[in-house]
């Protein structure tokens, strides 16, 4: 069960009266800029937009904070002795090797926060599934009666919770591994790890390395944590099996049955407990899929270690709908199925919405490349997808991956794609967006990709 709250600010951590330099300015950024000039700290911001193109700029130069626009120039760090580095910040940035080698302490925003957040943390990471489950999560806790904070990688800076005015009970965060790379002494109470697939390999020199950062989620637990995580996917199992988690193991697995933890029969999440055995009714759950499956397990364990009750648990599993662009269901037009999962923007993600699907697929895919590699969709293709439309900078390398295994299309435009996703669909299938690439080439982000799909969808 969660532990007393412990106050994380220590005498050893002090910002009043050091300079401390911000890179990366966008919500992460401005929130740790305003935080540390607000304790006191000299702070100065950098970003590689220019000055008109930075939303919050203005009010941070309100407060006394400098703006190094235009580029990050090394003469930022002069007198610095602490850098907080926004996630979309790469950490081989010559800036941040420079500020290294000058002695300067180079942390994340999840790691400001966490020094300063006087409740117990539950931490939610993974490739894919983190912000449903993070979702979720926080509003199990809150049906319970508990005041929580959510954010982190979801979309409210965790040092917010600094400023919002509040003793909260509990503290909920997505964590992405951008934040995990910088990370020092975080250490979530209870963690929980969903998966971990090909993505972001443009950014970690292999799959190795993204996979041991993933990990750093668990490097500071002791034996009074809590490692919820998901034994079913052979990189955790693996790890897991080496003893790289230094908290209380709680597995979960949508294939098998395990002596503890948590699996699937007879239609039931099971959740066996030092002999205790709890049943949560998937037919009583509004989200669907496997991959869901998975996710509400993760919410299920974590929520139970926080000591929620297993009624109030399945309350809320039967109200919570998911969120948008994650398996949304558009319509269903002359007996086709047609469904949004924009937020798939990796191979994972990909793959489990193809399990996940019991009907044929007329799949729409494509978009920027992220140096995954698609030929390991290739049994699922085969199997599920009656015709591949794809688009974007990567639909020449996903024909080449996969083409020769089903009817595939190329199309030059988004509206093109879905025209001809309809064209090739009949009654009983699915057209199914999952481009398992981001969306930079086409779109501002996955939403916008995936507003558009629906909107072009309503209107065949």
């Amino acid at each position: 069960m969660v532990k007393a709250a412990v106050k994380k600010s220590s005498p050893g951590f002090r910002v009043a009266g050091r300079k401390a330099l911000i890179v990366g300015l966008a919500a992460t950024g401005v929130s740790s800029a305003r935080f540390l000039k607000g304790s006191g700290a000299e702070v100065v911001a950098t970003d590689m937009k220019p000055l008109d193109e930075l939303t919050g700029a203005g009010a941070l130069m309100d407060l006394g904070i400098r703006i190094d626009a235009g580029g990050h120039r090394l003469e930022s760090l002069d007198g610095v002795d602490l850098v907080v580095v926004s996630p979309g910040v790469r950490t081989d940035e010559p800036i941040l090797n420079e500020a290294r080698r000058r002695g300067a302490e180079v942390i994340s925003d999840i790691e400001l926060a966490y020094r300063f957040i006087d409740c117990p943390i539950l931490a939610i990471a993974g490739t894919n599934g983190k912000t449903t489950t993070t979702t979720l999560l926080g509003e199990i806790l809150k049906d319970s009666g508990k005041k929580v904070f959510v954010g982190g990688n979801i979309g409210t800076p965790a040092i917010e919770i600094t400023e919002a005015g509040a003793d909260y009970d509990l503290c909920v965060l997505e964590i992405s591994s951008f934040h995990l790379e910088t990370t020092r002494t975080f250490n979530p109470h209870i963690g929980a790890l969903l998966n971990i697939t090909e993505d972001h390999l443009d950014r970690y020199r292999d799959f190795d390395d993204y996979a041991g950062t993933k990990f750093r989620l668990f490097e500071n637990q002791g034996e009074g944590d809590y490692a919820v995580v998901n034994v079913n996917d052979p990189v955790i199992e693996k790890r897991v099996s080496r003893g790289l988690t230094r908290g209380k193991v709680v597995p979960f697995t949508v294939t098998g049955a395990l002596k503890e933890g948590l699996f699937l029969k007879g239609g039931s999440i099971i959740y066996l407990n030092g002999g205790a055995e709890e049943a949560y009714p998937t037919s009583e759950f509004r989200l669907k899929g496997l991959h869901n499956i998975e996710n509400v397990m993760a919410a299920i364990a974590s929520a139970r270690l926080a000591g929620v009750s297993r009624e109030v648990i399945l309350e809320t599993l039967a109200t919570f709908k998911g969120l948008p662009h994650r398996m949304e269901f558009v319509r269903m037009l002359d007996g086709v199925a047609y469904v949004d999962d924009s937020k798939g923007t990796n191979i994972g993600s990909l793959m489990m919405a193809l399990k996940g699907t019991d009907t044929p697929v007329v799949l729409i895919a494509g978009g920027r490349d992220k140096g995954g590699d698609y030929s390991v969709l290739g049994g699922l293709v085969k199997e599920k997808v009656k015709c591949m439309v794809l688009i974007g900078e990567a639909r020449f390398k996903m024909k080449e991956s996969l083409g020769g295994l089903t009817d595939t299309v190329i199309a030059d435009t988004f509206e093109e794609a879905v025209k001809t996703a309809r064209s090739k669909a009949g009654a009983g299938d699915t057209v199914l967006l999952c481009p398992a690439c981001s969306s930079f080439d086409m779109f501002r982000d996955y939403k916008d990709r995936g507003d558009r799909f629906k909107r072009l969808v309503e209107a065949l």
